[in-house]
């Protein structure tokens, strides 16, 4: 008999869009209730790609939502939580645990639908505390699931009599074709989920047979693809690696099981109910869902089971593919020094973070004297500059830390070895004062100068006394560590009594002006007083490195500078 073609589609598309939406109001219900939980179980359950498995299938049958699994993973890879092969075991054991969903809407429980909304709609509605009003999203969602199910079954049901569609599904049993549809959908509706209900919404009616609805679930995987390609565009390196293993394990899994398909239903009718009382459309609306379900856990299970043993592959594979960008280095920050071609000779290659370190201290050195002490005005002091010189110290100390981990360190005799180990330590503490100059001082000369206020001439005076003290403490240790210089270093760190009797008198002195009447005098104490600590944590720095000089007889830095010795990292060359 004719049926109503516009009351079809609209309660179709009414179905489909209520199923869609309980699947995202279910989904986001049960990540705010695992929240933290989720983490912790994706952060600690993955010491290796088996157990991490087992964690990737767990989280996504909580969340219901491989692509909230996947995009966890991700912010832990970015974060250095996780590594590439870790989540390899994640992101197959999501596969896993997002055939829960294809179990669960296999039953009939479409008659429970309303009830469940009901009961959500109550606890959302009723409920105080936020948890118990998320678990009524959750439960709610669910019933908007099966009542969305409900209505498409409602809609397609007249469809059964119907030749053209009788014939459009009957080519669904071309499994590349049905893989398509499938992918394309999933692709389109961004959740494989989604896909596998509708397909069991039409094995329900008994529109498919077991083979279409097995291609129709291979396409599904395909097409969840690409919510993973999306969710990694703009993203790092190693999230689009992940993307990537995603897609490939995907894939892999389904050219390897499309020829194997009708072996695959063969098997799964074994396994699965049967109800051979049953006849035609009958028969299949009984038996098709269950084994549509079977056949996509067994799908995703067996991928696992053999592919879990190709991580590290998968983990080159994608390397392969998403390769690293050299990043172009700021003119500063690039080392001068540091020759690949010398590693496998290290105490060449040693000498040679030797001169770089010194151009570390170039660097940070500028800093102390872009900002004299009569800027204490700050009136034109450019915090800006800082800030960048600073980010290229840290690139370039970066460099030299990663060229120094290169330096095959087995065949450094013991001496050598230590020369390292104290250069590396001078590179710490280059890192600190670039970050106190940069942080403290910048931080300190944008609120001066949002205060317009100054310093008296006396005050300015004694400050840029300390200023010139630090920086040529700061210099001479630099040049200490550059012409193995222990004279240099003893300068300073002799100097740290006077320096810090210096300070104390600076700062009693400022104290005692706080009698005076100026409105401004708490305000300009505060100021005046952090400049004295940032110029006393520098200088401890400087003496630290300083230190690195002074040390037994034995150690390398405190040999007299050869011969070959590079040039000074004095004040003069700096």
């Amino acid at each position: 008999m004719p049926f109503d073609f516009p009351a079809m589609i609209m309660t179709l598309l009414g179905g489909l869009a209520l199923f869609l939406y309980g699947m995202e109001q279910m989904s986001g219900a049960l990540k705010s209730i695992a929240g933290n939980g989720l983490r912790m179980i994706l952060g600690g359950l993955t010491k290796n790609r088996f157990l991490g498995v087992l964690t990737g299938a767990f989280a996504t049958a909580i969340v219901q939502s491989s692509s909230v699994t996947t995009v966890l993973v991700v912010g832990f890879i970015s974060a250095g939580l996780l590594s590439l092969t870790q989540s390899v075991g994640i992101i197959m054991g999501a596969n896993i645990g997002t055939t829960i969903t294809a179990q669960i809407v296999a039953f009939k429980v479409t008659k429970y639908a309303l009830a469940l909304v009901a009961v959500g709609f109550a606890m959302l509605f009723i409920g105080k505390k936020e948890k118990l009003r998320q678990i009524g999203k959750a439960v709610m969602g669910l019933g908007l699931v099966f009542f969305g199910m409900s209505l498409m079954s409602q809609a397609t049901h007249p469809l059964r009599d119907y030749q053209p569609f009788i014939d459009t599904m009957a080519q669904m049993d071309s499994p590349l074709l049905a893989i398509v549809v499938a992918a394309s959908f999933t692709a389109l509706v961004q959740s494989s989920s989604a896909t596998t209900g509708i397909v069991i919404v039409l094995a329900l009616e008994g529109f498919i047979s077991l083979e279409a609805g097995i291609a129709l679930a291979f396409g599904a995987n395909l097409g969840t693809c690409v919510t993973a390609a999306l969710a990694a565009l703009g993203k790092p390196a190693e999230a689009k690696r992940a993307a990537v293993v995603h897609i490939i394990f995907n894939l892999v899994g389904v050219v390897l099981w499309f020829g194997l398909i009708p072996h695959l239903a063969d098997w799964v009718r074994v396994i699965s109910p049967d109800y051979s009382s049953l006849e035609g459309k009958e028969r299949l609306a009984k038996e098709v869902p269950r084994q549509i379900a079977n056949a996509h856990t067994f799908f995703n299970v067996a991928n696992t089971l053999i592919f879990i043993w190709f991580a590290p592959l998968f983990v080159k594979l994608s390397c392969f593919i998403i390769r690293d960008k050299p990043k172009a280095l700021p003119k500063e920050a690039k080392p001068r020094f540091l020759d690949p071609l010398i590693l496998d000779t290290p105490a060449i290659a040693v000498d040679r973070v030797r001169k770089e370190v010194c151009h570390l201290g170039e660097l940070v050195i500028s800093m102390l004297q872009n900002q004299k002490g009569e800027r204490i005005k700050l009136a034109q002091f450019n915090a800006h500059q800082l800030v960048k010189t600073a980010n290229d110290a840290e690139l370039l100390s970066i460099e030299i830390l990663g060229y120094a981990r290169k330096i095959s360190t087995d065949i450094l005799n013991e001496e050598t070895a230590r020369e390292l180990e104290r250069l590396l330590d001078v590179t710490n503490h280059l890192r600190g004062i670039a970050d106190t100059i940069a942080n403290n001082l910048g931080t300190l000369i944008k609120e001066w100068q949002a205060s317009r206020l100054n310093a008296s001439d006396g005050t300015r005076s004694r400050i840029r006394s300390v200023h010139q003290q630090v920086t040529r403490a700061l210099h001479d240790a630099m040049t200490a560590v550059g012409e193995r210089d222990q004279a240099a270093a003893n300068r300073v760190i002799d100097l740290k009594r006077p320096l810090y009797n210096e300070l104390d008198e600076l700062g009693a002195f400022l104290g005692s002006r706080l009698r005076s009447h100026d409105p401004n005098r708490v305000e300009v104490y505060r100021l005046e007083s952090r400049v004295l600590e940032i110029e006393r944590r520098i200088y401890y720095f400087a003496k630290r490195i300083a230190k690195t000089v002074i040390s037994p007889s034995s150690s390398p830095l405190a040999q007299p500078p050869s011969e070959k010795a590079i040039p000074a990292c004095s004040p003069e060359s700096l």
